[in-house]
């Protein structure tokens, strides 16, 4: 008997339409603000002072990017200098992290070293304490190194996170160690364990774990304000923060709206590729064996 082609719509109830009609317009309603912000890069000056204000753009423009690279023209610092600040730190970081954090955390469980449950323990009761706590025992570690005004200063300090270590370790425990005997057996190495069998196992952990790096760093603007005191150094949401305040403000409207774009598109398209790996690892973290 040939299938009905539209037998799906059987399906379809009062209640189904009530329930997706209802998520549309939460799917709208928080989208929003990303939508203003998107509309707001592409405004004219004469519209973005509008009453009652506009959400969508009726006549795009491209004058606040190019108005964008040229605001700090007056400046001994070009505002792709600050680009390139944000892209090094926060690459450097997220790379180290995932290497510190998955290395750490494997060893940690792998290996048993003597007091692990010990460092664990404390790991875990690090997870209580708020970042605010531990700004000031932070700078004088930094300072007492001799790292104030350099990358190192953006870098070292995110590397070693509790709850990103906590992450991989939760996660490093579901690794076979019969899986690593039998490499061990064939002549496999410890690092070659390590970064052959381990790191592809937990995929989905470390690449969550790049996506939270990523954002938190990339939006970062109390490290760059305490850490650095140089102005060839510091970061966008620094230099975001220097467009939207002093003379001239409403002049830099259009300016501030494209230069919000820029520091939030990253953040978004990083999160777009990665959705499925970071899906994947809050549904498997949220299952009990």
């Amino acid at each position: 008997m040939k299938k009905n082609k539209f037998h799906f719509l059987k399906k379809i109830t009062f209640g189904t339409i009530i329930g997706y009609s209802a998520l549309f317009l939460l799917l709208t309603f928080t989208s929003l603000p990303i939508i203003a912000m998107i509309s707001r890069a592409f405004m004219p000056l004469d519209e973005l002072f509008l009453y009652p204000p506009r959400i969508i753009v009726r006549k795009p423009t491209l004058v606040n990017f190019s108005d964008l690279l040229t605001s700090l023209s007056a400046s001994v610092v070009p505002f792709t200098r600050y680009i390139f600040n944000s892209l090094l730190t926060t690459s450097v970081t997220v790379f180290l992290t995932i290497l510190v954090c998955s290395m750490g955390a494997f060893s940690l469980v792998k290996y048993k070293p003597d007091g692990s449950n010990t460092i664990f323990a404390i790991i875990l009761a690090a997870l209580m304490f708020s970042p605010h706590v531990t700004q000031i025992p932070n700078y004088m570690v930094v300072n007492t190194l001799g790292l104030i005004n350099s990358y190192w200063s953006l870098i070292i300090p995110k590397l070693a996170v509790a709850y990103n270590f906590f992450l991989m370790k939760q996660f490093s425990e579901q690794i076979p160690d019969t899986l690593l005997e039998a490499a061990r057996i064939d002549g496999a190495g410890e690092f070659r364990l390590f970064w052959t069998i381990a790191m592809p196992i937990l995929k989905p952990a470390w690449s969550t774990l790049a996506v939270f790096a990523f954002v938190n760093n990339w939006n970062d603007y109390f490290s760059p304000l305490i850490y650095i005191t140089s102005e060839a150094m510091k970061t966008l949401p620094v230099a975001l923060q220097t467009l939207s305040g002093g003379a001239g403000v409403v002049a830099r409207a259009g300016t501030v709206g494209a230069a919000t774009l820029l520091t939030t598109a990253p953040t978004i398209i990083i999160f777009t590729v990665m959705k499925g790996r970071v899906m994947q690892t809050m549904t498997y973290s949220g299952i009990k064996a």
